[in-house]
């Protein structure tokens, strides 16, 4: 009997659902490359994106595998306004610079450990817990800085601050590096780790995932803890970048990362993912007000482009019959292996 590579099909259509999200992005770019060529035909433009960019694309990670398991996490927001707040004064009473960094992590990551419980724990669904994450984390940090907002300018001249935003010969901004890397990791865990197979098994189906020995639970809870640690470190990022804490640090992200996630090809229903889709959606949201902007149109324009895009291109996906495809396979998969292993004990 020939055998059959079930992983190795699985792979194969990953890599072939990013393909469109990178047509898209190279169409956009070519088209503003016609209509602003000032701008889109010189190199500055490329590095501003690089240096905006990576923020939104990594709270787009942490978010890409939460809606794959099914879920869905609206305060990651306040989360980074609560870390960049820790981090800002802690910085300022101490003149520290590893330490802050270390308990706005924690910070982040206990908010969303936090966020991981009631969801999983409780039982309360995850649009509801992180909606009201979202109002009462932020509204700690407007109440615990006195809704001021805190200069840290002194932090430019540390090496954390280099390490994070700096700008490697010159030209790089360090934070598309740390933003790369993350990419890399998470692509890995969710398309080649036991992890990233649970993930995509609880999003489609959760029962059964729990009848398939999988800790349903525990593994939302990671997800959320996370996320929020994602989210700390986009507040640390932002802080050194800008050298001043503000109460509404990250407001501002919430709609653009979820285009960004969606538009790159996750299941709004759960158990499909893609790394790889989120990130090429995260420059196509993050180049589209420039490009408009450096075209003549009115930055009004953005809102209604974004939407454009995003309707789009996940009627795109829902055309193409991947929403529920791959996780099939890759459940099949699962199974097989499981069943498997079990026929040889």
């Amino acid at each position: 009997m020939a055998k059959i590579d079930i992983k190795g099909e699985s792979r194969g259509l990953t890599s072939i659902e990013a393909l469109p999200i990178i047509l898209v992005y190279i169409v956009i770019v070519v088209v503003f490359m016609i209509t602003a060529p000032e701008t889109f035909l010189g190199y500055r433009i490329y590095q501003s994106f690089m240096s905006t960019v990576p923020i939104p694309l990594i709270l787009g990670l942490g978010l890409t595998l939460v809606v794959a398991a099914g879920e869905i996490d609206l305060s990651f927001p306040s989360i980074i306004a609560f870390s960049g707040f820790i981090f800002a004064s802690l910085y300022k009473n101490t003149g520290q610079t590893l330490m802050p960094f270390i308990v706005a992590l924690i910070a982040g990551a206990a908010v969303g450990f936090v966020n991981g419980v009631l969801v999983a724990i409780v039982g309360i669904p995850s649009i509801i817990a992180t909606l009201g994450g979202q109002f009462l984390w932020s509204g700690l940090t407007v109440i615990l800085s006195g809704g001021l907002a805190w200069n840290v300018r002194d932090v430019r001249n540390e090496f954390i601050h280099r390490l994070f935003v700096g700008r490697i010969g010159g030209v790089l901004p360090a934070q598309v590096l740390w933003a790369l890397l993350v990419a890399v990791v998470l692509w890995f865990i969710l398309n080649r780790h036991k992890f990233g197979e649970h993930v995509l098994f609880i999003g489609d189906n959760s029962e059964v995932a729990r009848v398939m020995g999988v800790n349903v639970p525990g593994t939302k809870i990671i997800l959320f803890t996370l996320m929020g640690t994602l989210a700390a470190l986009s507040a640390v990022i932002l802080t050194l970048e800008m050298a001043t804490f503000w109460t509404t640090q990250g407001s501002g992200m919430l709609l653009i990362t979820m285009a960004a996630v969606f538009i790159g090809g996750t299941s709004i229903f759960g158990g499909k993912g893609s790394i790889f889709g989120t990130f090429f959606g995260s420059f196509i949201v993050g180049s589209l007000e420039a490009g408009i902007v450096a075209t003549g149109l009115g930055g009004f324009w953005t809102r209604f482009v974004v939407g454009l895009v995003l309707i789009l291109a996940v009627a795109l996906h829902s055309a193409l019959g991947r929403s529920t495809g791959l996780s099939a396979v890759s459940f099949l998969s699962f199974a097989f292996r499981k069943q498997k292993g079990g026929d040889s004990s």
